[in-house]
């Protein structure tokens, strides 16, 4: 099962295979499937790639912004940031492979030589295009030399690299010791500067990756009031199941009961059964983009209080909406949904509202910036992030209410609809 926190951590998650295997792969894990799963019809044609001229624009923009850091250069490894900017997917290990952009002149790789056909087979579709500069090194070679040779044929063997925050130390030192008069600095302003506010071609995967989770999530809660005392585990198999019928990698974290009440669950086994909370919170990707989704919501009938304290989320997950808007620090939207849940009894501070109110969102499905108190940042048009406050009363249940928002030109607008009832949460 991709559990939420597996999904996170995963990076970019493959999800081309046809429909008939989606299918095949959905009846494997959860049998014959439910009619409401079994009537989904895949979304995969809708979601357009990101492009090598998307990627181009992307680089000059970092180029733009080192100068303005005043570094030289900026060097990426594995990871998010070298797929947003080259489209190259790299797990390298212990070996490296980095990409260095510097702000003037031309990008340069180094990779294992062993490694080379398979670099040059992705390097093929980045910006750099048919003739990258891609130095080699053998495994009785030292790497980090090709780092300080191709910094030094740049002119910049004395200046400032910045390294992108996901490089390990081991790296970072072995650079430095080659290139003793480098000054090491953060890529940070870079890598963020340029992957927090989003293209309209970004936006639209990630509102396609939403209405495919909500798809997913809605399916499986049709299925499950089919079958009484279904267990946590087949219900997040029908999640998963569902996102492949759909045409996508993504499943979610189911929490019942008690274990809602712990916001990143528990290991714990759980029946669902009727009058107890149920609590799914995971996501999808679309062509790298990332949906990130929750839903609560009671089987049968649901207790008074859990009624009010649903209001009371659904208050400040409104709240929290309308008060977004460019211009604004990124902690004032924290504060306009903490305020509601204080006020209503729940507070102060983190006591039952037990983390911040949103996270950046992109390709990572956690990133810049965070929407929390103590931050300053300032919200831009196309920022995107989660708005997801909870309360959680421990023993007892805990009610999240997760959709994902983009800033926009005035304001802040949703992905997906608002969740309005614990007993018909996708009416």
């Amino acid at each position: 099962m991709l559990s939420r926190r597996r999904f996170i951590q995963a990076g970019t998650i493959a999800s081309g295979a046809a429909l008939a295997t989606h299918s095949a792969f959905a009846e494997e894990k959860c049998g014959l499937l439910p009619p409401s799963l079994a009537g989904l019809k895949s979304m995969k044609d809708q979601a357009t790639p990101i492009t090598r001229d998307e990627r181009r624009v992307r680089q000059e923009k970092a180029r733009q912004l080192m100068e303005a850091d005043n570094l030289d250069a900026i060097l990426l490894m594995e990871g998010t940031s070298l797929a947003y900017f080259t489209g190259v997917q790299w797990h390298g290990g212990e070996r490296l492979f980095a990409l260095v952009l510097p702000a003037k002149g031309m990008a340069f790789y180094v990779c294992p030589a062993f490694e080379e056909g398979r670099a040059r087979e992705q390097i093929a579709n980045a910006p750099e295009g048919d003739q990258p500069d891609i130095r080699v090194w053998q495994e009785d070679e030292n790497p980090y030399q090709r780092i300080g040779q191709g910094l030094s044929d740049r002119g910049i063997a004395t200046g400032s690299v910045g390294m992108e925050e996901t490089v390990r130390f081991v790296f970072t030192e072995g650079i430095s010791k080659v290139a003793p008069q480098l000054r090491i600095a953060s890529a940070t302003p870079v890598t963020a500067g340029c992957r927090m506010i989003k293209s309209d071609h970004e936006i639209a995967l990630m509102r396609l990756a939403s209405n495919v989770t909500l798809a997913a999530y809605e399916a499986a809660y049709h299925a499950l009031k089919l079958k009484e005392g279904m267990t946590q585990q087949q219900f997040e198999d029908l999640i998963e199941a569902a996102h492949k019928q759909l045409g996508f990698s993504g499943g979610a974290d189911v929490q019942v009961g008690e274990y809602s009440a712990l916001p990143h669950g528990s290991v714990a086994p759980q029946l669902i059964r009727e009058g107890t909370i149920v609590l799914m919170d995971g996501g999808c990707k679309v062509e790298g983009y990332s949906s990130d989704i929750t839903r609560t919501f009671v089987l049968g009938k649901s207790s008074d209080k859990m009624k009010r304290v649903f209001e009371i989320v659904h208050r400040a997950q409104a709240a929290a909406l309308k008060t977004a808007r460019p211009g604004l620090e990124c902690q004032a939207v924290d504060a306009a949904a903490r305020k509601i849940i204080a006020e209503a009894g729940y507070g102060p501070d983190y006591k039952f509202f037990t983390h911040r109110l949103g996270h950046g969102m992109g390709m990572d499905g956690h990133e810049w910036p965070y929407l929390v108190r103590g931050n300053t940042t300032k919200l831009v048009a196309n920022m995107t992030f989660s708005d997801e406050p909870g309360i959680y009363l421990r023993g007892e249940f805990g009610i999240r209410l997760e959709d994902d928002m983009r800033i926009t030109e005035t304001g802040a607008e949703l992905f997906t609809p608002q969740s309005t009832s614990l007993e018909h949460p996708f009416s």
